[in-house]
């Protein structure tokens, strides 16, 4: 075991997994000229690089193959972790939950270790009014940076404010071949910096079940008048 520890909480899977939920569900319309809306779609969101994505797209301008990538469609993916001194804690903090089921012990654990979580958010569509739909959905909620509270520790009951920071924007129009038979795949790109925390191992302590108290009769006695027990 690595430094005496077996642990896992998960916690990097889990601001995986909420910041994908951020963008879940998201849906674009197309309006006819009179600005009625007539169709609805769902933009589904998936985990992978950009690349990925925009060569499944170029693969098949006829879309009649079935690797072909449907547009629009929402992809991230995490890039990097980077420590941040700026955020550290107090190394001697305590998370504390109660008493387990037996009533003489409690966990806790000690103050966690800040990390920057970089997460890039690519929006690929094939026509510049989707595009423009989903990044104006998006947008408005970052100021530049928007709050989650998060279960960052749910063995012992942790919730933190987890800040999102937009960090830039960027678009790009790739084509693959001529203009004339090529399949368009306009992207956007996001960067996003998740400001996180990382937990080490729950401890397990036990409590004082018991204390007792002698009071003497004098400064000279060696025989306590009364013993009191506080449970």
């Amino acid at each position: 075991m690595m430094f005496g520890h077996d642990f896992y909480h998960g916690s990097i899977r889990r601001y995986v997994v909420m910041f994908g939920n951020l963008f879940n569900e998201m849906q674009i319309g197309r309006f006819d000229p009179g600005g009625n809306r007539i169709q609805t779609l769902n933009v589904p969101i998936s985990y992978g690089p950009k690349q990925r994505f925009v060569e499944r797209a170029l693969a098949d301008p006829t879309l009649n193959r079935s690797v072909s990538v449907t547009l629009p469609r929402i992809a991230f993916a995490l890039n990097s972790m980077n420590y941040s001194p700026m955020r550290k804690l107090n190394s001697t903090l305590k998370f504390r939950k109660g008493t387990n089921d037996a009533y003489n012990k409690f966990s806790s654990v000690y103050a966690p270790v800040p990390y920057d979580f970089n997460f890039s958010l690519y929006i690929m569509v094939k026509n510049s009014e989707d595009g423009t739909q989903i990044v104006e959905k998006i947008l408005p909620f970052f100021t530049p940076d928007f709050t989650v509270t998060m279960k960052v520790l749910p063995e012992i009951g942790v919730n933190l404010d987890i800040p999102i920071e937009l960090m830039g924007i960027s678009s790009d129009d790739t084509y693959e071949g001529d203009f004339d038979t090529s399949r368009r795949v306009l992207t956007w790109d996001l960067e996003f910096l998740v400001k996180g925390y990382l937990f080490g191992p729950v401890n397990q302590s036990n409590y004082i079940a018991n204390a007792e108290i002698n009071l003497f009769d004098g400064l000279e006695s060696l025989d306590p008048v009364v013993t009191i027990t506080k449970p």
